[in-house]
């Protein structure tokens, strides 16, 4: 049963445990039409005299975001990342991790806040920014190879060799428990919801999602069409190798989903939709420049598939995305 691996109750222990070291992270409610126009590509979106969204004419859809960018180490990941510290037992060898470069900061900064030591192994491909902050939070980094893949196989043999203990970025109970606790607040912050758009990378963020919401809300994951995991995946019957391209790269093309998270998805999420390379940076431009959201593209898929029309809600529809992280330099935002 799924609620062997991960339960609503769990989650909610969980959040008790953890709830000292992370923020309760705010929601706010966003007309799109607020978003149409100032991505750089006017009228891009073509909300302007559209109708039936929310039952009144001339109007776009609105969406509750969740704002987990303001998360401690800047990502949805520190959830993940104190669940596994504070609810496992943490060797003299510290903790190791592999991570497109969200995860490693959430696990140096964890590691740091927890007094243990920390290795983490990120690809080429990460951002600078993220490899900046992981050293500047005192965590030994070793970059190698040109995928997350590569990083997680050079982790994994430091964990034999060091008896260090793993923290994997999405494919583990405690990591997943942790990334349910967004949605646990989101809950109870924007009421009765429909529908939660959720960015898909290994899968650790909608799987534990899903997990609390427990089919109560319908669940839909947005990746970009250039990193498909889970609808590779889908389309497979178990997790496959999918491509690892597009500008999300580093956060959400860890080539497969994870296989606890596998079977969550098959029976909490009901779909799942893809967004290409330009629409995710025009959402990213657009939340910057309409509400000065800072978001890094990863982050932004939610919303690209808003404007984009790869998810079109239903007159009266409520829906919340969640906006994930914001490691980046301030030069990507134009």
């Amino acid at each position: 049963m799924l609620a062997d691996v991960i339960s609503r109750d769990d989650i909610r222990g969980t959040y008790e445990t953890i709830r000292p070291y992370i923020r309760r992270t705010p929601v706010i409610q966003v007309d799109l039409s607020e978003l149409d126009g100032v991505s750089g590509a006017s009228g891009v979106f073509g909300f302007s005299g559209v109708s039936g969204f929310s039952g009144v004419s001339g109007s776009a859809p609105a969406a509750t975001l969740k704002l987990e960018q303001l998360q401690c180490a800047g990502s949805f990941k520190a959830r993940g990342a104190f669940a596994n510290l504070l609810l496992r037992d943490v060797p003299a060898a510290g903790v190791v991790a592999a991570s497109g470069g969200n995860h490693g900061v959430a696990v140096a900064y964890a590691a740091h806040r927890r007094g243990v030591p920390a290795k983490i192994f990120v690809p080429t491909v990460s951002a600078p920014a993220k490899v900046e902050r992981i050293r500047a939070l005192g965590a030994d980094l070793v970059v190698t190879g040109e995928r997350y893949a590569d990083a997680l196989a050079a982790a994994q043999a430091w964990v034999s060799s060091s008896g260090a203990m793993e923290v994997h970025a999405f494919d583990q109970r405690e990591t997943l428990l942790g990334q349910g606790t967004v949605a646990l607040e989101l809950a109870g912050q924007a009421g009765d919801l429909d529908t939660v758009l959720v960015p898909v990378g290994g899968g650790g963020l909608i799987a534990g999602i899903a997990s609390y919401f427990a089919g109560t809300v319908r669940v839909i994951g947005v990746e970009p069409d250039g990193a498909p995991t889970l609808s590779y995946a889908r389309a497979q019957g178990g997790p496959a190798d999918a491509p690892a391209g597009s500008v999300a790269a580093d956060a959400l093309a860890p080539r497969r989903v994870g296989d606890l998270v596998f079977p969550i998805t098959q029976s909490y999420v009901e779909d799942v939709v893809l967004v290409d390379d330009t629409s995710i940076l025009a959402a990213q431009q657009a939340l910057w420049r309409a509400l000065r959201i800072a978001a890094e593209p990863a982050a932004s898929v939610g919303i690209a598939a808003l404007l984009a029309g790869a998810y079109k809600p239903a007159p009266g529809e409520r829906v919340a995305v969640v906006i994930s992280g914001a490691n980046m330099t301030p030069s990507q935002l134009g």
